[in-house]
């Protein structure tokens, strides 16, 4: 009897596709020569490595995104479960329908989406005859007969494959979580110092966490300032790093396929896999932070973060305040109710927790009555760290203006928090009672209640002790006085006040030396002459010379010295100390290696994503200045020459001579004897005599973006004429000018108009709208509507869709 014919018709159809998966499997491709591409639909279109142990192609992210990735092929047989290695295009992806990769003839390898837009390439060149391997070591490479023209061993993402170097050129960034792939808020790199860190760059702050920031790097086996930055982890499992950090994976030798990656959580760790009752499975052999809630930013602002063996890792809110995004906790928590007035507040106890950072004072031998009162009566205190130090004996207390990095541990001191008095009365403690982890426990004190019956009184002892206690009382008022009164003396004439300072007092004849007798000049201004130079541990330096010393001068060096005192943040210049000698003035500061943005300007070298991460990092740093100090600080003189870049274009706002520390209390009411400012920068309340408040930097600032986007300086490009005899308006005026040319007539685009079409690079249209509504709206004449630099950095950060630009 014979088959019928659809049945026939259907083996030849089976055995038709179990040839292409022969094919592809049992013969897949190594090799992309020029010429050829990958699709994105054809899930065969594939490179494997000769070992079949790593597998480049396109990978599923999302609803109709992909994004071309190289994973390991023998751990997990699904396409939700790869373990993905590397990603070309992590934050773009593409189009599920006729995107590709391409090896083009003149050798650039390129990722196009379906419009045949290219979304990521090699930008390679090849003179002769090219081909695309994927090696058995994970590592893809563009070759040129025996040369390397790209690999992407060079471009890490967020894993580190056995014997794949970390440079001072490369990092390791997370992913955003599980699910999205894209750049997430953690990385590890080598800093300025040679350190290999880790770092958190969050929605709201920034912050190193790893090694320990409470500890110096040499008391954890760290080097720094060194020659040489590089890091890899072999394939037995040994992790060397320039900087010191040396370590062993706990299966160290010859055996399983290993990776260090930095989690979604922030944490780096080192793994291997598995063989499991014929499975794999991706064991953690090593980790950085052996605590998880000791990583920055894991549950956000105004959280807390616990953990326990049973449950892991937790975040909660604290109490009387609630979750900004319920989806995602790095935006951690606002307060539910908020209010400032004393008499309606006070406070809860968090025993054995922990909020790293953040202070704006401390207090050594202070009462717990002491410390409440004093954050009491500060509005920006949101609590305060107490405790006992062993060491000397007394009690102290930190006044936190923030509650960020916050964890329960084996702590033995408590953590106050500043509440509505409504919800100080519904707290309950036994809600962050959890298990503590920790070694032997130290003897507790328990307080006794005693009752003393008044027929027992001894008058005479209490005669004693009164005596004693008023003998005590003066002999302190009388070292107080005395301490003064010498203190004062040691002050000279020439030299005038100088608050003590956490940084050093350098010889003039040191920095003479350093600087080769002042002999390589970088930078000039009015009063002052900048001199690059060599200190005695090696560090390049940059070296501020006053020069004509007047006595407004010197309250401007005054001024300055008690100011970068108390700054510390990675957008704002680091100091490193100060020379007072007879008539010398000199200031030390870390040597920018890319200059001035004014000076970029000028040559041209900074392309569209450059100025945009300048725009926020300037921002974060003023945003600092005004509302993160103990003293609120305006800078005065915010421009271009100010606003210096560093070895990664990283911003930082230098220059604090004009500076003015101002009480918060009084920050509204400020005045100035004199201008403080450059011309084009400043603010229209100096011209009419104003209160000057922290809006005059916010105007500055704006007029420094504007000058970003358009490449016009504050006056204009051309401040004579425009060859009509007109004077050209400024920068400001120009810019408004064409944004309502706009709202009047829809054809053309003003984003077109206004851009310096000399810079290099794409830039996203959105993104560059909403940087010109931010910066009119900083350069309002009227401060009351400006802006404050946390409004603006959150506005950078979490730009939204506004039309009201047009408008204007």
């Amino acid at each position: 009897m014979t088959e019928p014919f659809h049945l026939h018709n259907h083996n030849h159809k089976i055995i038709f596709f179990h040839l292409i998966f022969m094919f592809y499997f049992l013969f897949p491709i190594y090799t992309l020569s020029p010429g050829q591409s990958l699709s994105v639909e054809n899930n065969y279109d594939i490179i494997r490595s000769p070992n079949k142990r790593f597998t480049a192609g396109f990978h599923q992210v999302g609803l109709n995104a992909y994004c071309f990735a190289i994973w390991f092929s023998n751990d997990q047989p699904t396409t939700e479960n790869r373990t993905i290695v590397w990603m070309a295009n992590r934050d773009e992806p593409v189009n599920g329908k006729s995107s590709k990769l391409s090896l083009l003839k003149d050798g650039n390898l390129v990722l196009t989406d379906a419009d045949q837009y290219i979304i990521w390439s090699t930008q390679t060149k090849s003179k002769s005859t090219c081909n695309l391997k994927l090696h058995n070591n994970g590592n893809l490479v563009l070759h040129e007969q025996n040369q390397i023209l790209w690999q992407s061993f060079d471009y890490p993402t967020d894993t580190l494959l056995p014997n794949q170097k970390l440079t001072k050129d490369t990092q390791l960034v997370s992913s955003r979580s599980l699910t999205n792939f894209s750049s997430g808020f953690y990385k590890l790199f080598f800093d300025s110092d040679s350190i290999l860190r880790l770092h958190y760059d969050g929605p709201e702050v920034i912050t190193n966490f790893w090694p320990d920031p409470a500890l110096r790097p040499w008391e954890v086996g760290r080097y720094q300032y060194l020659y040489s930055r590089k890091a890899s982890l072999d394939s037995y499992g040994r992790f060397n790093s320039s900087d010191g950090l040396s370590f062993l994976s706990n299966d160290f030798g010859i055996g399983p396929q290993r990776m260090m990656k930095i989690d979604i959580d922030g944490n780096l760790r080192v793994y291997s896999l598995v063989e499991y009752q014929k499975s794999n499975k991706w064991e953690v052999q090593w980790q950085a932070v052996s605590h998880s809630c000791r990583v920055h930013g894991i549950c956000g602002q105004n959280s807390l973060c616990t953990y326990s063996q049973n449950l892991g890792r937790s975040c909660t809110c604290l109490h009387g305040y609630k979750m900004v995004n319920s989806k995602d906790w790095s935006y951690g928590c606002e307060p539910v109710l908020k209010t400032c007035k004393p008499e309606n507040q006070d406070f809860i106890e968090l025993r054995h927790v922990e909020y790293y950072s953040f202070d704006i004072r401390y207090h050594e031998n202070y009462t717990l009555d002491a410390c409440k009162e004093d954050c009491l009566h500060d509005c920006s205190c949101k609590g305060f760290q107490f405790g006992y130090k062993n060491d000397v004996g007394t009690y102290y207390c930190y006044i936190k203006t923030s509650l960020y990095n916050g964890y329960q541990m084996g702590f033995y001191n408590s953590m106050y928090i500043k509440l509505p008095k409504t919800f100080v009365s519904s707290f309950n403690q036994t809600f962050f009672k959890q298990t503590r982890l920790g070694c032997a426990a130290q003897p507790v004190v328990t307080p006794l209640a005693r009752s003393y019956e008044k027929k027992h009184e001894n008058k005479l002892l209490r005669y004693v002790l009164v005596l004693g206690c008023v003998i005590g009382f003066l002999e302190i008022v009388f070292i107080l006085f005395f301490w003064y009164k010498n203190s004062r003396r040691l002050i000279t004439p020439d030299q005038g006040y100088f608050p003590v300072v956490a940084f050093r007092k350098f010889k003039y004849h040191e920095l003479k030396k350093a600087s080769r007798n002042f002999k390589d000049e970088i930078g000039r201004g009015g009063a002052s002459v900048v001199y690059k130079g060599t200190l005695s541990d090696n560090r390049i330096a940059a070296i501020k010379k006053l020069k004509n010393l007047t006595q407004r001068g010197e309250g401007e060096f005054q001024d300055e010295i008690s100011t970068i005192g108390r700054l510390n943040h990675m957008n704002l210049i680091e100091t490193w100390g100060y020379c007072v000698e007879g008539k010398h003035r000199l200031i030390v500061y870390e040597h920018m290696e890319n200059g001035s943005l004014a000076e970029n300007l000028v040559r041209g070298t900074l392309d569209w994503e450059k100025r945009i991460e300048i725009a926020k990092g300037t921002a974060k740093g003023l945003a600092y200045l005004h509302e993160e100090c103990l003293e609120w600080v305006l800078h005065c003189d915010v421009k271009p020459h100010n606003i210096l870049l560093g070895a990664n274009y990283t911003p930082k706002v230098a220059d604090f001579g004009l500076s003015k520390l101002v009480d918060r209390a009084g920050v509204y009411n400020s005045r100035f004897s004199t201008v403080r400012g450059t011309r084009g920068y400043m603010a229209p309340e100096w011209v009419f005599n104003l209160p000057i408040t922290s809006k005059v930097d916010v105007f500055s600032y704006g007029v420094v973006v504007l000058e970003m986007i358009t490449g016009r300086g504050p006056g204009g490009k051309n401040k004579t004429s425009d060859g009509n005899g007109q004077i050209e308006p400024g920068v400001i005026e120009w810019v408004r000018d064409k944004v309502q040319e706009f709202g009047q007539s829809q054809t053309g685009s003003w984003v077109e108009e206004i851009v310096d079409g000399s810079v290099q690079g794409e830039f996203d249209w959105t993104i560059m709208e909403n940087l010109v509504r931010i910066a009119l709206q900083c350069v309002e004449e009227d401060m009351q509507v400006r802006p404050t630099m946390s409004q603006v950095v959150n506005m950078l950060l979490h730009p939204k869709n506004d039309t009201s630009l047009f408008s204007m």
